[in-house]
């Protein structure tokens, strides 16, 4: 008989199965991101009814069947309560959990993505920085960890870092005045964007979320990451669209 497996993860989605189940999508440290089934979840007397739920971060205890996963245990460290009854802040966090999803493989080592989510989390959860520029620090940095940054640092075709600097997504980076014609995409970025970028880009995940920037920087930040995206998410996000609909 094969013995329990302790994982720690965050619960990214959660699928009610039959009448009484639920079929979990955790991402763990130890496993990357697997699918569990917690039998009896949704039943009102059942001690996994509220420890099953998405954005429910802790250690679970698994056993591993032929096929798939069940959990027998859950000791949740982080509920991340405050978004649960905060339609906007539970929807920026259902958007950065499909992009885990979408990125994260089972048995790949998935650390630094699941560390980023966890800080992000917290960051979303505590409100001392604004949700839109969380939105655009997280978008990135998991850019990032999948090996996706764009170049930031010098111009990404001639490799100078002294001029004025626009932002090209299909040339994938910051291209300098003297290169702006092969750039017809190219959105102009201040020194101050660029320093930005360049921050989130080179920034240990803890140090991520401890900095503000103008609305000037926001803006152009929200113009780069738009366009950045539309060309690396190669899917739409359903969270993200209903977030829009509701911020317009």
């Amino acid at each position: 008989m094969n013995q329990g497996v302790k994982v720690t993860g965050m619960i990214l989605s959660a699928t009610p199965i039959g009448e009484y189940d639920k079929r979990l999508v955790i991402l763990t440290k130890e496993k990357g991101k697997i699918s569990a089934f917690a039998k009896g979840a949704r039943r009102q007397n059942s001690p996994m009814m509220g420890t099953t739920n998405p954005f429910s971060f802790g250690e679970f205890l698994l056993y591993e069947g032929r096929t798939s996963y069940n959990v027998m245990q859950a000791n949740i460290s982080n509920y991340f309560m405050e978004l649960t009854t905060d339609f906007e802040g539970a929807y920026y966090g259902f958007y950065f959990m499909e992009i885990a999803d979408y990125y994260t493989k089972e048995y790949n080592d998935e650390r630094e993505m699941l560390k980023l989510l966890y800080q992000t989390m917290r960051a979303l959860s505590s409100g001392k920085i604004g949700r839109e520029l969380v939105r655009y620090i997280f978008e990135l940095k998991s850019l990032v960890v999948n090996g996706e940054a764009p170049e930031v640092f010098r111009c990404a075709n001639c490799g100078v870092d002294d001029r004025k600097m626009v932002f090209s997504s299909k040339n994938h980076g910051i291209i300098c005045s003297e290169c702006v014609g092969i750039a017809p995409d190219g959105i102009r970025v201040s020194s101050a964007t660029v320093y930005t970028l360049q921050y989130i880009v080179s920034s240990t995940i803890e140090k991520l979320y401890t900095f503000t920037v103008s609305e000037e920087v926001l803006g152009e930040l929200k113009n780069v990451m738009k366009q950045y995206t539309s060309i690396q998410f190669d899917k739409k996000f359903k969270s993200l669209e209903i977030l829009e609909m509701c911020l317009e």
